[in-house]
């Protein structure tokens, strides 16, 4: 036998499982292991096939090291198998020729390859059974020439690619690709816990230090890794000192890891790289492509080159940026002159701005110029001598200008006579105080949005407004001195929003404005108006329509002239055509009993009503009639007494925070609304608390029979509780919230067990509430969560809820008392069956609910509740129990 061949099988052998064992210490790499998972599953390991897997994602992410953990882990099922580590490097230096005998030779194991005898590498590796891993892969060549078709290996191969390109990969047909992400903030943490074990460092100083290393790297494990392995040797103040550095300065080995995506990019496409780092971070994609269009780079082409490169993200439509790369593109802007800011091809950073400009050091080498008047602290003095060697900025009528944004400027007139723009899009003079009038717009024929927000001293809008047929965005808001609109206003056939909020003098719109026929958003809030047009009922396209604070004369602006339509037909006011408005804002408007606001039942389409603040003892029954309604508001509208006895089956959410006159709610609305709640439509959401209401009050109704103090309640369960006509668990809390706004999260955790050995379940339910006015008093909170159908209950005997509740400020805040009650079909009440009829209640964070049922025949509203403090409850028993004489029937 070979004792040479021998040898060296079984070294291979022995090297293959030593490689093998080796693999559990993936364990203890921070995320690797599910990463490892993920990539194996791809890789469809039991089947014959061959397939290409791509691993991509920007750089320092730990695509190489991953490959290499996964190399490691699967080498030993394949015949032949070898990793080809940053093959981009080799191919620039070795050449093609080389590279691909590389290729062969560390394959098939023979150093010595003669390439003058060199067969196809199909021909070689068509019949086995080959892993292949081809690491940083920068060229397409490579691709052809290494691993060109599925068909040049045997079967059951796999090749594995990691690249910073995506279009590498698909324009190979490869699109199996695993994108390789950052580490979470609690892998990253770990990460840097096994750079602290080897050094001695406080518990504060260690934590002081891992946040400043976190935010810094957000989760790149190569920044991790760099900073980790020189910072946590230091003493406090050396890393301190580091850490001040790295805001002025970035790291040499990071900034040239990530700087190879940038120098793979084209001329245009490392323009526009440099115009989003710099400019355009956080900025809407659309509005960013018409920019970068007028400036002449192929955007949309451009844009997915850096998505494709992992240099930018988008998310909701926003262009998103790693800080660091954001980072390492601006430091290539700050190194074309490190003296001289005014040499630089983009200034963004106001100090470099304001040198430049006061010294006229500006030069024909900027192209763009970011500065933010708004932070001015002391009054910026220069001459329009400073732009006058900045050829590509000072002619102030440029062909290709889309984007004139001049925020808090002094100006008082934007230009004199005609100007010819017609690529301007955008124009945002915000806050110019001293601004008296809008230029003639005549010739900017393709303006879409103008934002005058805060021009206290407008006046006039100009008439040529109206001659703009693409224009679809208009902020007028705060604009105190403006009283009217120019009646061609209402010629704009593409707008569609228009915000007047804060233009107190601003009296009546055009008697035309129905016109704007692609009207979708009004924000009038706290304006002069006295009357509505009768073509107001024409905006048919309008969704959302806020007249808040709008008070005038007590009543008198609401009581909105009516028109009969024939002489019995219904009464109708302006409002009342709005076919498509979903929200509807009339908080804080004066309305009483007079304004007559039965005609709100007519909008069918409403979603969201908001008539908090107002002074009306009742509401009109016509509410009902809204059968889309999700959210009533009413807070603080002190003088209401009562609701309806019908709300409308869709609402989910109801707020009467500080309705202080409001007689018996609980008892008569509530009940109602759950007679008609279309609860079975989200029986299969186990996470959505089905409706929830806040009332001012501090007792818990009488039909929610089980409660408790504190945040926590058990309860068993009577027989046959789970039948046909349940519909779902009621809960409610007593709490005083105490700020003048308020976001707090409920959450709560439903606890179902059974007498026997069947599983138990544990159903977790959460909500958001939003409490903008600040509470007076004690408010009960009533929800209604309903039970998953995939679930069968019917075994369960046991119920423990327990509430958690949680300010914005992560601040708990104190339940007082709580209640559970079960919900049933109103069937069950019509038809005697003697079933619970229960209502429900919100659910806070850290708090517990209880069940609570009403048998028919039992009193309600006279004491009957079953109230138990906590300390009772534990020397009695540790859970309450339902009356059981009188047991509900089951329909099932």
């Amino acid at each position: 036998m070979n004792e040479p061949l021998l040898i060296k099988e079984i070294v291979t052998t022995i090297l293959n499982k030593l490689l093998s064992l080796s693999t559990g210490d993936i364990e203890n790499m921070v995320g690797l292991n599910a990463r490892i998972q993920e990539v194996e599953m791809r890789l469809c390991l039991e089947s014959n096939d061959i397939l290409m897997l791509g691993i991509w994602g920007m750089g320092g992410i730990g695509k190489t090291t991953l490959a290499k953990a996964v190399y490691n882990k699967i080498r030993s099922q394949f015949e032949m198998c070898s990793f080809f580590e940053n093959i981009g490097e080799d191919l620039a230096k070795k050449g093609l020729i080389r590279l691909q005998q590389k290729f062969l030779s560390q394959l098939l194991e023979e150093p010595n390859l003669n390439m003058k005898v060199l067969t196809s590498i199909k021909e070689r590796l068509c019949s086995k059974k080959v892993l292949i891993v081809l690491d940083n892969v920068n060229d397409p060549l490579i691709l052809k020439s290494l691993v060109g078709n599925q068909d040049w290996f045997g079967q059951g191969s796999r090749i594995i690619l990691t690249t910073r390109d995506k279009r590498l990969l698909t324009s190979h047909g490869v699109f199996n690709i695993h994108e390789a992400r950052r580490f979470s903030d609690e892998e990253a943490f770990e990460f840097l816990t096994h750079y602290s074990l080897k050094h001695e460092l406080s518990i504060d100083d260690f934590m002081e230090l891992s946040r400043e290393v976190l935010g810094y790297a957000q989760g790149l494990p190569l920044a991790l890794e760099v900073l980790g392995s020189f910072l946590f040797s230091m003493t406090r103040e050396e890393w301190r000192n580091q850490l001040n550095k790295l805001k002025c300065t970035p790291n040499l080995k990071i900034q040239e890891i990530l700087e190879i995506s940038y120098d793979r990019l084209d001329d245009k496409e490392k323009n526009i790289f440099l115009d989003i780092a710099c400019f355009f971070v956080g900025e809407d994609k659309d509005y960013v492509l018409e920019i970068l269009d007028g400036c002449g780079f192929f955007s949309l082409s451009g844009i997915r080159a850096l998505l494709d490169k992992s240099l930018i993200t988008i998310y909701s439509n926003k262009l998103m940026m790693h800080d660091l790369i954001q980072e390492m593109g601006r430091e290539i802007v700050c190194r074309q002159s490190l003296e001289e800011p005014g040499e630089r091809s983009r200034l963004w950073f106001h100090e470099d701005i304001y040198d430049a400009l006061k010294r006229n050091t500006a030069s024909e080498k900027i192209e763009g110029i970011l500065l933010n008047l708004s932070h001015l602290e002391e009054t910026l003095d220069f001459t329009a001598q400073a732009f006058s060697r900045m050829s590509r900025l000072s002619d102030f009528n440029p062909k290709n200008l889309v984007e004139l944004s001049m925020p808090y400027s002094h100006i008082q007139q934007l230009w004199k006579g005609i100007k010819v723009l017609e690529k301007l899009k955008f124009i945002d003079l915000s806050h110019s105080k001293y601004l008296i009038e809008t230029p003639d717009f005549s010739r900017v024929t393709n303006l879409r949005r103008l934002v005058l927000e805060g021009c206290v001293s407008l006046r006039k809008v100009d008439s040529s407004l109206g001659d703009l047929k693409t224009f679809s965005f208009l902020n007028l808001k705060n604009c105190k001195m403006l009283k009217s609109l120019p009646s061609s206003t209402c010629d704009l056939k593409s707008l569609e929003t228009l915000i007047l909020s804060g233009c107190s003098k601003f009296k009546e719109f055009p008697e035309n404005f129905g016109s704007l026929e692609m009207l979708m958003e009004l924000y009038a809030d706290e304006i002069g108006l006295t009357m509505l047009p009768s073509s107001f009922s024409f905006l048919r396209n309008l969704k959302v329509l806020s007249f808040s604070g709008c008070k005038g004369p007590p009543s008198t602006f609401w009581v909105l002239p009516r028109r009969i339509s024939n002489p019995i037909g219904p009464i109708l006011q302006p409002l009342s055509g709005l076919c498509s408005l979903v929200e509807l804002n009339l908080s804080d408007c004066n309305l009483t009993d007079e304004s007559n606001l039965s005609s709100l039942g007519s909008l069918s389409s409403l979603r969201i009503l908001d008539l908090g603040r107002n002074g009306f003892v009742t509401l009109s029954s016509t509410i009902s009639l809204l059968s889309n309604l999700m959210f009533l508001v009413l807070e603080n509208c002190k003088r209401l007494q009562a609701l309806p006895p019908v709300l409308p089956s869709s609402l989910i959410k109801l707020y009467v925070e500080n309705c202080t006159s409001l007689k018996d709610f609980s008892n008569q609305v509530l009940k109602s609304l759950l007679q008609t709640w279309e609860l079975q439509k989200h029986k299969l959401m186990v996470n959505f608390l089905a409706l929830h209401a806040i009332i001012p009050g501090s007792r818990i109704p009488d039909w929610i029979r089980y409660q408790s103090s504190g945040s926590e309640i058990k309860a068993e369960l009577p027989p046959n509780w789970f039948n046909s006509n349940f519909l779902a668990i009621a809960l409610c809390f007593v709490s005083f919230p105490q700020s003048t706004s308020i976001t707090f999260e409920v959450n709560a955790s439903v606890y179902c067990t059974c007498s026997d050995n069947c599983p138990s379940f544990n159903i977790i339910t959460s909500d958001v509430i939003y409490i903008i006015t600040k509470l007076e008093s004690d408010h009960l909170c009533l929800f209604g969560v309903p039970l998953p159908m995939l679930i069968d209950f019917s075994q369960m005997t046991h119920i423990k809820v327990s509430f958690e509740l949680m300010s914005d400020d992560d601040d708990p805040i104190e339940i007082k008392r709580c209640g559970v009650g079960l919900v049933y079909n109103n069937n069950e009440d019509e038809n005697h069956n003697n079933l619970p009829m229960i209502q429900f209640n919100p659910l806070p964070n850290q708090s517990t609910v209880v069940l609570e049922e009403i048998r028919e025949g039992e009193p309600s509203g006279n004491g009957c509740s079953n109230n138990v403090d906590s300390s009772e409850e534990e020397e009695n028993s540790e859970y309450h129990t339902a009356d059981k004489e009188e047991e509900p029937n089951s329909t099932s």
